[in-house]
């Protein structure tokens, strides 16, 4: 295995010093720590399970998974883009606070990960599989590749994340994710706890994946209020549960080898999207669509069965919750909050805020303007009980859905939008530049984010308290954008 690079080495040597130096021989043995297994879906927008009260959406074996646990209803990824809302998931802190904004941007080696501190403070054997992890920068091969940007990468040394972990899946697809496991189990020792990273592809665009009922019906769909009700929207959205379908089974696979292996009792299974769907209002927008996400978590024996909560939860949030949950203290480093004594059924004083950035998706390929709208936007958003503030700092950009802009639901609306037939409120909502700088929703009355109250002076208080709130996060975070207070 080769060596991190020297920040990264002589962090780790110098952690795994303290953790396994003497222990008093008086000391309490420590309660079992308990496996983790993390199962991560790709573009998974809440509420698209249907345990989410979904009728539309047949997912019994994650329904069943969720009645064994806890279901979160308010769980918000750090970014709505895939690299650096697991870059947050793995650091339990903002992408811009350890500078992965970028998708070019690998994790860098001096800031600790889940994986890192899970095995040298606490013994796990770690590892990951599935879909790609995304944490070391654009791969060097595929059509939109970067050479230049590869060879600084290799040059420096900077792909670190195979090194934080004991096992990488090489190959194996993106089927047969109980194979995955169980391999994954093979290779793990008999005396260690262990974590594992699963990645799924589904429901990630392109929508080709079928579940047990193939295709649902686009007529007898419940539409968002966020989208208008036109055919290639119905379609779209078909597709999309179809893939929602299909990842259920595959997650049945998994949970049927973790039973099968006699490791069921003993591990704390969480299942969570990575960021939204990539609808419109979805992947690569600040609205909920796009960074609210399902949390499902069940741990025999510690989480009761069929609880809820609405308790505000952050991407930033879920590592050091697996550290508490493993034994370890979460470095102060860290600015999640641990939601263990939620988990646990204890006290618990959560969140009053949940924060996301939106920075440039996918690789650096210049500032192409037929593809501008789609991947470049830069914007901060603050989000309360009831209340969200989203800041664009482009709002001469022109947007588009990631990845989708292609399919039948956008374009029909932009077809709709150029006959003067689309409502007035989606014009306004996604064709119409410059965009204002801020945007207030009440999401209590507007839960499709369409009426902006920014400006109100019935709401003023309100904006001061989240503009304030924003600010704050964006010092801390030694933020590149300007705040939006001075």
């Amino acid at each position: 295995m080769r060596r991190l690079p020297s920040a990264g080495a002589g962090w780790l040597v110098g952690m795994a010093a303290v953790v396994f130096g003497g222990v008093p021989a008086d000391a309490a043995p420590a309660p079992p720590r308990p496996n983790i297994l993390f199962l991560l879906s790709d573009d998974h927008s809440y509420p698209y399970l249907g345990c989410y009260g979904r009728s539309d959406v047949k997912t019994p074996n994650l329904d069943r998974f969720a009645a064994e646990g806890m279901r979160f209803d308010r769980m918000f990824v750090g970014c709505p883009q895939c690299v650096p809302s697991r870059a947050t998931l793995m650091t339990g802190r903002s992408a811009v606070a350890i500078r992965m904004v970028r998708f070019t941007s690998p994790l860098p080696a001096e800031v600790p990960a889940l994986p890192d501190l899970l095995r040298a403070k606490g013994g796990y054997f770690t590892g990951v599989g599935g879909r790609h992890y995304h944490l070391d920068g654009p791969s060097g091969a595929g059509p939109n590749a970067c050479p230049e940007i590869d060879a600084v990468i290799k040059k420096h040394g900077l792909r670190t994340f195979a090194q934080r972990v004991d096992y990488v899946e090489k190959g194996g697809g993106l089927k047969n994710f109980g194979r995955k496991l169980a391999a994954f189990l093979d290779a793990a020792p008999k005396d260690k706890p262990w974590f594992f990273w699963l990645g799924f592809s589904d429901p990630h665009h392109v929508w080709d994946a079928k579940g047990p009922r193939g295709v649902p019906d686009p007529a007898q769909l419940t539409l968002p209020p966020h989208l208008p009700d036109l055919p290639g929207v119905r379609s779209d959205l078909a597709r999309y549960i179809a893939e929602v379908e299909h990842l259920d089974a595959d997650v049945k696979d998994v949970l049927d080898t973790l039973d099968a292996r006699g490791f069921a009792r003993n591990t704390l299974v969480v299942f969570m999207g990575d960021n939204g769907m990539a609808f419109p209002h979805g992947k690569g927008w600040l609205y909920d669509p796009g960074i609210a996400v399902p949390l499902l978590i069940r741990w025999p024996g510690v989480v009761a069965p069929g609880r809820t909560t609405t308790e505000l939860v952050s991407g930033e949030d879920f590592a050091p919750t697996m550290l508490e949950a493993a034994g370890i203290a979460p470095p102060k480093e860290m600015t999640g909050v641990s939601y263990l004594k939620l988990l646990k059924g204890e006290p618990f004083s959560g969140r009053k805020y949940v924060f996301a950035e939106r920075g440039p998706h996918g690789g650096d390929g210049g500032m192409r303007p037929d593809i501008l709208a789609s991947t470049f936007d830069l914007a901060r958003c603050v989000r309360s009980d009831r209340f969200k503030l989203i800041y664009n700092c482009t709002p001469h950009q022109a947007v588009a859905p990631v990845d989708s802009q292609r399919d039948p639901g956008w374009q029909a609306m932009k077809a709709a939008c150029a006959a003067g037939t689309l409502e007035e409120r989606f014009v306004r909502a996604y064709f119409t530049t410059p965009r204002p700088t801020y945007e207030l929703y009440d999401l209590q009355a507007d839960p499709g984010e369409l009426r902006n109250l920014a400006g109100n002076p019935k709401y003023s208080e309100v904006e001061l308290e989240l503009k304030r709130a924003l600010t704050e996060k964006m010092v801390l975070d030694w933020d590149f954008l300007p705040t939006p207070l001075r």
